[in-house]
């Protein structure tokens, strides 16, 4: 870990706007067994709930990642500098069920106590889930939302995680 310093999160100097809807992210998370898978997202957000500063994602039920989130008590969350889109957008389009697309996508797995997460990354988030809840049908307030998102009905999973460890580089 000699390239990366932990800041507060407090401290991050990108907007989640950015970081989240411009840059994108990795969500990381590795199952009980040792095997690791990450997604590529571009959903979710940064904040304070329960008096804690916390991460907030979705992720779809078909997604091979979301067994790694369901199974794992913490994950991360990776953000790279925009030479590595090409990578994120390999990594969200391909799925791990297929293929080890971790290792086709180039990027190294660096790991330590919390969760696994990427050497390559300017910024990672280790995380340790604190709620989970399946978004349904009828509460959502606007039906435009549903037609134009969930037209198969397969509603996000949201994830709240508090943010224990922020590294940057």
């Amino acid at each position: 870990m000699s390239d990366w310093k932990e800041i507060k999160a407090e401290s991050i100097e990108k907007t989640p706007f950015e970081l989240i809807g411009k840059d994108w992210m990795l969500i990381t998370a590795q199952k009980k067994d040792g095997s690791i898978n990450t997604m590529t997202a571009s959903w979710g957000g940064l904040g304070v709930l329960w008096n804690k500063n916390v991460a907030f994602v979705v992720i779809r039920p078909q997604r091979y990642t979301k067994e790694f989130v369901d199974e794992a008590e913490t994950l991360s969350l990776s953000f790279f500098d925009e030479e590595y889109k090409k990578q994120l957008g390999y990594l969200g389009k391909v799925s791990g069920r297929d293929e080890d697309k971790i290792k086709n996508s180039g990027l190294t797995v660096a790991n330590n106590e919390t969760a696994p997460y990427f050497a390559e990354a300017k910024t990672v988030l280790l995380c340790k889930k604190l709620f989970v809840q399946e978004m349904q049908k009828d509460a959502f307030l606007d039906e435009a939302i549903i037609n134009n998102w969930y037209p198969g009905e397969d509603y996000h999973i949201l994830y709240v995680a508090e943010i224990e460890k922020v590294l940057e580089k």
